[in-house]
């Protein structure tokens, strides 16, 4: 039997990329819609590549999630958008719906979440058979979520360069770990874009090397706390990295927890509700035309 195809864009990630990527482009009444072009030139190019049974997009809500509860610094540092971009996100959104594409979000819950626990439910085959789903972002943070059924298309430069990821591409960038073990990576390294500290000192380089060796955190903090002799198997850890390693403990745990994608928000996703092509193509080309798309309304 032939998979069908679930495609989930993350409309907020997409929609930074665009604001970025693009020059200010502007309606003839002036209105700012760089963000909102450059979005729907990469869906329209998602939906002619990969020929989508389904789609659905992922926003992010604009109040704080449970990780901001648990690390009140989460983001913190993290410069706010410009307003012209934020301005942009209620066209997308109008745009969405004119081609009934269901949008989900939830207050609490990062946009990463919500895809997550799609993109799980969508794999697993008792409930939908044979589905493959396709995460298309500009955010390399979900690739923790590939599995056989789910890959990654992300944005790498502007909206045009691509890579699509799928097991084996993730386990050539962490040097074999599975994508699964992304999180204890990151409890390690951290991620400076969303204030994720990490353990102090400690690269990407350094911390797959410690997850490709023990496997998980608790693995290694329990080699560590009992004084375990590193030297007896080959493994080359510093008296400084240990020192570090011991006094963040509780720092790398927490990491960790801030960079894994909770799988389990209560969303109410019903696949078959989710068919890509069931639309008016006259109120669809109309509002296009009202943001002065006429090179999109040709590659409908």
């Amino acid at each position: 039997m032939e998979k069908k195809r679930l495609i989930i864009i993350d409309s907020n990630a997409l929609i930074h990329r665009a604001y970025h990527a693009l020059p200010p482009l502007t309606t003839k009444k002036g209105e700012l819609v760089n963000a909102v072009y450059g979005f729907f030139l990469v869906f329209l190019k998602v939906l002619k590549d990969f020929q989508p049974n389904y789609v659905v997009a992922v926003f992010d809500s604009p109040a704080p999630t449970f990780r901001h509860k648990e690390f009140k610094e989460y983001k913190a540092k993290r410069q706010k958008a410009p307003e012209e971009l934020y301005q942009q996100i209620p066209k997308v959104k109008e745009i969405l719906e004119r081609f009934n594409i269901p949008i989900f979000e939830k207050e609490g819950f990062e946009a990463d979440d919500i895809i997550g626990a799609i993109s799980k439910q969508a794999s697993r085959k008792q409930i939908f058979p044979e589905i493959e789903t396709i995460i298309v972002t500009g955010d390399l943070d979900v690739l923790q979520l590939v599995d056989k059924n789910t890959k990654i298309y992300v944005l790498k430069r502007g909206v045009k360069d691509s890579v699509l990821y799928d097991q084996k591409e993730v386990e050539k960038k962490y040097q074999g770990l599975k994508p699964f073990q992304v999180p204890e990576v990151k409890g390690l390294q951290g991620d400076p874009s969303d204030n994720i500290p990490g353990v102090p000192g400690i690269g990407e380089k350094n911390a797959v090397k410690l997850i490709k060796q023990f496997g998980n955190l608790e693995n290694l903090y329990q080699k560590i706390e009992k004084q375990y002799s590193f030297a007896s198997e080959n493994i080359n850890i510093s008296p400084r990295l240990l020192t570090v390693l011991r006094e963040y403990k509780e720092q790398a745990f927490l990491s960790r927890e801030l960079a894994k994608i909770k799988l389990n928000v209560p969303i109410d996703f019903n696949l078959e509700k989710c068919h890509y092509g069931k639309y008016n193509k006259e109120k669809l080309v109309s509002i296009l035309k009202r943001f002065e798309f006429f090179s999109l309304i040709k590659n409908l």
